[in-house]
């Protein structure tokens, strides 16, 4: 039998230490090692396993709010996979070594971590400049949007459609739980659509996608939402995690 020489694609995934969106990255993770790429986690340090938020594990309020049974269970492998205990660390990531590039979200303090590092920023940056797939997802898009273009200093998003955590999203989870949990669904003081529209030319590159908080699922991706702009998939929360994990894989396939 003819042995496949070609090399697995390689894709990253930066984290924080903790707090980032057990969905969000357990799904895509998930798919894309049964597809037989390689995932490299990376965080600022690298060299120790990040952990979740842990209200998604267990419901934010009454049991409620918190990732679905399925998602769960991809996490709980994800802990014990070598990828993840051991990651690189943000400043040794070279952008040119993967394939593709995935920027999960969360919500809770320490996402914020991540989401305002310059060095994380720069190797974005740096790897947006190689025109190979993206993927960012709910606070994920943050990153690119506070990535700038080394010739123009603009957004690397600038020009691109997108979508990202939509503003009736957040505002009303924050109202619903800030009687018990304050300002865990306030990552900042801006809203992250506002934030992200800021840094397009153009506010109507945003889609916001449908009303609508159910889910989509391993076997039905109805509800879900995502914007693809040319190698650049991005999506809202991790009701779309799903459909955005297949989408940004067949934009690994297609590059």
């Amino acid at each position: 039998m003819e042995r496949n020489s070609e090399p697995p694609v390689r894709v990253l995934v930066p984290l924080p230490d903790r707090d980032f969106d057990t969905t969000e990255v357990a799904v895509p993770w998930r798919l894309l090692r049964d597809r037989g790429h390689e995932i490299v986690f990376a965080t600022e340090r690298g060299g120790d396993a990040p952990e979740c938020d842990p209200r998604l594990l267990d419901g934010v309020i009454f049991g409620k709010l918190g990732a679905e049974s399925e998602p769960i269970e991809f996490y709980r492998e994800l802990v014990e996979a070598p990828e993840f205990r051991e990651p690189i660390a943000w400043d040794a990531i070279v952008p040119a070594a993967f394939d593709g590039l995935i920027l999960p979200g969360g919500h809770a303090p320490g996402m914020r971590q991540y989401l305002g590092s310059p060095v994380l920023q720069e190797r974005v940056a740096a790897f947006w400049a190689l025109e190979r797939p993206v993927g960012a997802i709910c606070h994920g898009v943050l990153v690119l949007a506070r990535s700038r273009d080394s010739r123009t200093g603009r957004s690397v998003i600038a020009s691109t459609r997108t979508t990202c955590l939509p503003k009736f999203m957040e505002r009303s989870a924050f109202l619903a739980t800030a009687w018990k949990v304050g300002r865990y669904y306030r990552t900042y003081p801006a809203y992250v659509e506002d934030e992200v529209k800021e840094a397009l030319d153009d506010p109507a590159q945003f889609e916001r996608g449908p009303r609508s908080t159910k889910r989509g699922t391993a076997d039905d991706d109805r509800p879900a939402f995502v914007v693809e702009d040319g190698r650049y998939v991005s999506a809202r929360w991790p009701g779309d995690a799903y459909l955005f994990a297949r989408r940004f894989d067949a934009l690994l396939a297609a590059a």
